[in-house]
């Protein structure tokens, strides 16, 4: 029983704690309930508070974009609407000018219509007229003839005949006074021989400088130079402007002329020639054109090592090459570079001496002479053309005044410029330097030269013979047989009025007629 009892005391003690434990439970669980219930509406409160918060702020940052990109489309729409009215204007600009254009070619093509319209008028009313001339010259014709009674081809002959009589009387006439002006001036005519005769052999230094010997090996190539008839010689002349003179002289032929230039083009061409065997005209040419264009080359070389050897430096190519050409000039009859590369020499040492840049004084003595090689006759002296030239290609203005004054043409700004005068006349004055009546015989064959060129359809002019023949080749298609004769008599009356030399010139117009096809 005890047992039981304290089966059931416990059982129910379990049931009491039981409900004592639930009731507990339950009371702490509505306490965590409303805990819980609290903190989630705090929670919830909070989040809603935040999510207020983040779609104001998502609000104002879309409004402002939108604003902002409304701002940029606007500016877009305002640039194309400014383009557009551009454009706009443009084309109306454009259509005003096009309508212009069309009414002025409207008023150009009723002018023009005009004008053909008057134009076909006066050119009917001329073919009138001309109907009119030729039927009352006819006329007059026949009055003529019955008049006269004679046919006009009767009264031509009669003309002709009667001027031939009276051409006859007054040349007779002429040559008749001609013999009695000769007579009078007989004593005169014979100093004018004996100067031409002193001039022609009087002087070694002239031989040397306007002569080039060609040496051959048998005179058997003397014929093949030649040519049939003279053609390859006559060939050669013309294409090089030098006197080919082929005499007794064994194994050797003379090239005459005045431009050491042509002179060696003609010594290196003939040489070429020979060493090749193929001697004719056009072989001639093609050989004559390809010398000159080594000859330029070898111009530009020898200016390159000239300026290299007076260690002058940056030089123009134009003064390089203009440099190069002085070899072929001669002053006075002193070579011109080598004289020029003397001054330079004592330009360098006298500024050396003096404590002044000896690169400039050297570099202005060496083109103080410049201006005595120019392409074409110029009417300044050769000073004051030698400085534009140095002011043309940027050269100092020390240099350039060097230049011009060396002859007192100008005022001396510089210390260089009285160097440049002082080493020019000691390079000139030395005994032997310089000779004064080659230079006035070569300034007359230019002289003759140039008056040929001076008359329409010359092609190109050579003095040879020393200045007593004048070679001149004209243009075929300009000249006629007829004006060739003309042009001599013209040219020889003009020597005769503008310059004084002794003895004769005899003019040669030669014409000739080329054909060349090329065979493909």
């Amino acid at each position: 029983m005890e047992i039981l009892l304290l089966i059931i005391i416990a059982i129910v003690g379990l049931g009491a704690g039981f409900g004592i434990a639930k009731y507990f439970e339950k009371n702490s669980a509505t306490g965590i309930l409303a805990e819980a219930k609290k903190e989630a509406s705090i929670i919830v409160k909070d989040a809603t508070n935040q999510g207020e918060t983040i779609k104001k702020d998502k609000l104002l940052q879309a409004k402002e974009k939108f604003l902002e990109l409304k701002a940029e489309h606007e500016q877009v729409i305002l640039g194309k609407d400014k383009k557009i009215a551009e454009a706009e204007k443009r084309t109306r600009d454009k259509e005003s000018q096009v309508s212009n254009e069309l009414a002025k070619n409207k008023k150009l093509t009723d002018d023009l219509e005009h004008k053909v319209a008057d134009y076909n008028n006066r050119l009917e009313h001329l073919d009138k007229k001309q109907a009119e001339i030729d039927r009352l010259h006819k006329s007059q014709v026949e009055q003529l003839e019955v008049i006269s009674g004679l046919s006009a081809d009767e009264a031509k002959n009669q003309l002709v005949e009667s001027l031939k009589a009276e051409a006859k009387s007054s040349a007779m006439s002429h040559i008749q006074d001609t013999i009695e002006e000769a007579k009078l001036t007989a004593q005169q005519e014979a100093k004018k021989i004996i100067i031409n005769t002193i001039q022609r052999v009087g002087t070694e230094e002239a031989v040397e400088n306007c002569v080039s010997v060609f040496n051959i090996e048998s005179d058997d190539v003397k014929g093949r130079i030649i040519g049939r008839e003279g053609r390859n010689i006559r060939a050669l002349e013309a294409a090089t402007g030098v006197e080919i003179i082929v005499d007794d002289t064994p194994e050797a032929i003379i090239l005459s002329c005045f431009d050491p230039v042509r002179r060696e083009i003609a010594r290196l061409s003939l040489h070429k020639l020979v060493t090749d065997g193929r001697i004719h005209p056009a072989r001639i040419e093609e050989v004559v054109a390809k010398t000159a264009k080594q000859i330029e080359d070898e111009i530009i070389e020898v200016g390159k090592r000239t300026v290299i050897d007076l260690g002058i430096h940056g030089l123009h190519p134009e003064l390089i090459k203009i440099v190069g050409r002085m070899k072929y000039r001669s002053s006075y009859g002193q070579n011109l570079l080598q004289h020029s590369r003397e001054v330079a020499k004592l330009c360098g040492i006298m500024a050396a001496e003096l404590g002044l840049n000896v690169k400039l004084a050297k570099r202005a003595g060496l083109l103080h002479d410049i201006g005595k090689v120019p392409d074409t006759e110029s009417d300044l002296p050769h000073a004051l053309l030698g400085m534009q030239w140095a002011e043309k290609y940027g050269e100092k203005e020390e240099v350039c005044n060097a230049i011009g004054a060396h002859h007192d043409e100008i005022e001396m700004k510089s210390m260089l410029s009285p160097i440049i005068q002082v080493c020019d006349a000691i390079s000139g004055a030395r005994p032997g330097a310089r000779r004064q009546v080659l230079d006035s015989y070569i300034q007359r064959l230019k002289d003759l030269e140039d008056i040929a060129y001076g008359f329409q359809g010359v092609k190109s002019a050579y003095a040879i013979q020393a200045g007593r023949e004048l070679r001149v080749i004209v243009e075929s298609e300009k000249v006629t047989d007829d004006m060739a004769a003309n042009l001599s008599f013209e040219i020889s009356h003009k020597i005769q009025t503008e310059m004084t030399y002794p003895g004769q010139v005899k003019i040669t117009v030669i014409r000739e007629t080329r054909a060349v096809n090329i065979a493909k």
